[in-house]
């Protein structure tokens, strides 16, 4: 990638689908999902992961944090993660951790940007078939994700806002990703489609 750039890695969140299990430590063949979002974050000035659980051990080198309260949305927790970071790149990465095939969706979503359109924007977000945005795969302006968190505040708690309402207002380059590589698991079903191991691993890349 040749913006520089910080990656927030969200790793919280219910998972109210998948009994509370902490979808980090799903494995996608010799890999945790966890290990997946750092892959794909690989040349990231800064690498921050939000709600990582306790006795997870944490990728080497990255920030943690934690939104407050708790698995309050992924608003709060893109907030907690921005927060911590230090002399901020111009670009932030925003990944969930429950992509298998996070690295290859991350160069999709880069190389759909092959005319730089969206570094004239305020960043590019991957979507799928159906035309569904995907939030949580997506390059943002970090100045643009600041005054928009700014704006929300002003009007209270980030706590269980929408992606969506951080999003709108912004200037966004959709960029379609083939649906194999951007698919998340949310449920056990989808961890069955995907060939992920529905097993805690304290494994790390």
């Amino acid at each position: 990638m040749s913006r520089e750039f910080d990656a927030v890695l969200l790793a919280g969140g219910r998972a109210s689908r998948v009994q509370g299990a902490d979808k980090t430590g799903f494995t996608s063949g010799d890999a945790t999902l966890l290990d997946r979002a750092v892959e794909a974050s690989v040349g990231a000035r800064t690498l921050v992961v939000v709600g990582l659980r306790d006795g997870r051990v944490p990728p080497a080198g990255a920030l943690l944090t934690r939104e407050e309260p708790a698995r309050s949305g992924p608003v709060a927790a893109l907030a907690a993660g921005l927060d911590v970071v230090e002399d901020a790149a111009p670009w932030t990465l925003v990944l969930a951790c429950d992509v298998p095939r996070a690295p290859e969706a991350v160069q999709a979503l880069l190389a759909g940007d092959g005319d730089g359109d969206g570094e004239r924007r305020d960043g590019l977000l991957a979507v799928d078939s159906g035309g569904r945005r995907q939030p949580l795969l997506g390059l943002y302006r970090t100045g643009a994700l600041e005054t928009r968190l700014a704006a929300l505040r002003a009007d209270g708690p980030l706590a269980d806002l929408s992606l969506r309402r951080l999003l709108d207002g912004l200037d966004l380059l959709e960029v379609p990703v083939p649906d194999e590589l951007c698919a998340d698991v949310d449920t056990a079903d989808d961890a069955d489609r995907l060939g992920v191991v529905r097993r805690e691993s304290d494994a790390t890349g």
